[in-house]
């Protein structure tokens, strides 16, 4: 066993993650690869029924007007006291097995993507399991706004792999836990919610024709909580000081968004042998409309391929893309063989981008 010396701890400087990701984002790329075989049965999502309008954030001394302008959100869903995040996935995934007409017995893995789990154990996809009567393996994911992507590879992997025959994945975060009102810098941005996919074996070329993920810790405390993990538990101190909060140095993660978001989308069409004509439509994580409108603008990609649902739920994490799928096919944006582009990107750094066959 080895033993940790004050002076390993905490050897990172201040500022010193911010020079490190503006020197490596460029360049530290994740593998490019394939998963065919693989097909999306159904889709389903669920966002808590209390809606939280701009308007209703003026008491807090917030702007409606300026809170468009810069971030797109026009409103967000908050839960209630009483509800968690397996409330909202076990909710995502009922919907997404009746879209597929499939049971809960069918399911052979659960996987939930989150970062605002019920508890820091039993998994969030544990409480989903036993919610819907699934017998399934389940586990848990964490990476951040970026976590679908990881879980979306995950389950596929399964699935090629013939270790499963069904796969159920969620992303889902109630981000309304993990923000401080008092913070005009991440409060109005971010909501709650859930979205669902269920993933099964094809004969078709069906699934993701590229993929890339990726990740770059240099730039981890950009976006981070900082309080109630072992670094430092919670206690009246940190409490105090607003720890246990969502911590954003927004202009600079602004920046890195814009260019992941271009050079993993470059990526990932480049590998799969597809120009941006090709695509049918492109699901990006919901995160600002400037950040989705900058990218879009430097990809080619015309206004109408660009889902964007932000201006009703606000910022969702995990949540974000699985969310809009499901809406996408509601409203009949997504057919059989359909080339969709998928990006998602937050803290960790973390990233991931793919082509997916429909």
């Amino acid at each position: 066993m080895a033993l940790v010396t004050d002076s390993q701890k905490n050897p990172r400087k201040e500022g010193e993650g911010k020079q490190q990701m503006e020197a490596t984002a460029s360049t530290r790329r994740g593998p490019l690869s394939r998963i065919t075989g693989v097909q999306l049965l159904g889709t389903g999502s669920c966002a808590p029924a209390r809606e939280v309008p701009n308007e209703a954030l003026a008491e807090l001394g917030y702007d409606a007007d300026w809170i468009v302008q810069r971030t797109g959100i026009q409103s967000r869903r908050h839960g209630e006291d009483c509800e968690a995040t397996s409330d909202l996935a076990v909710q995502a995934g009922k919907l997404c097995l009746q879209a597929a007409n499939a049971r809960a017995s069918e399911v052979d893995m659960i996987i939930v993507a989150t970062m605002t789990p019920d508890t820091p154990t039993p998994s969030t996809a544990c409480h989903v399991q036993r919610e819907l009567g699934a017998t399934a393996a389940a586990m848990d994911l964490n990476a951040a706004c970026a976590g679908f992507m990881y879980a979306l590879v995950t389950g596929m992997q399964f699935v090629q792999s013939g270790a499963c025959r069904k796969v159920l994945v969620i992303g889902a975060d109630m981000m309304s836990r993990t923000v401080n009102p008092a913070d005009q810098k991440t409060y109005p941005l971010f909501g709650d919610g859930a979205g669902a996919v269920l993933l099964g074996p094809t004969e078709s070329d069906c699934g993701l024709l590229s993929y890339c993920l990726g990740a770059d810790g240099g730039g981890g405390e950009l976006l981070c909580i900082p309080g109630g993990g072992t670094r430092e538990p919670h206690s009246a101190e940190t409490l105090s000081r607003g720890r246990q909060f969502l911590h954003m140095d927004g202009r600079a993660v602004f920046k890195w968004a814009v260019r992941t978001l271009q050079d993993s989308v470059d990526e990932v069409l480049q590998a799969a042998g597809l120009h941006i004509c090709d695509l049918d439509l492109a699901v990006f994580h919901q995160a600002n409309t400037r950040i989705l409108d900058a990218a879009a603008e430097s990809l080619g990609i015309p206004r109408e391929k660009l889902f964007v649902n932000l201006d009703q739920y606000g910022n969702t994490s995990a949540a974000s893309i699985p969310l809009a799928l499901d809406e996408a096919v509601q409203q009949n944006r997504i057919q059989s063989g359909n080339h969709v582009l998928l990006a998602g990107f937050g803290a960790g750094l973390a990233w991931g981008a793919g082509v997916l066959k429909w």
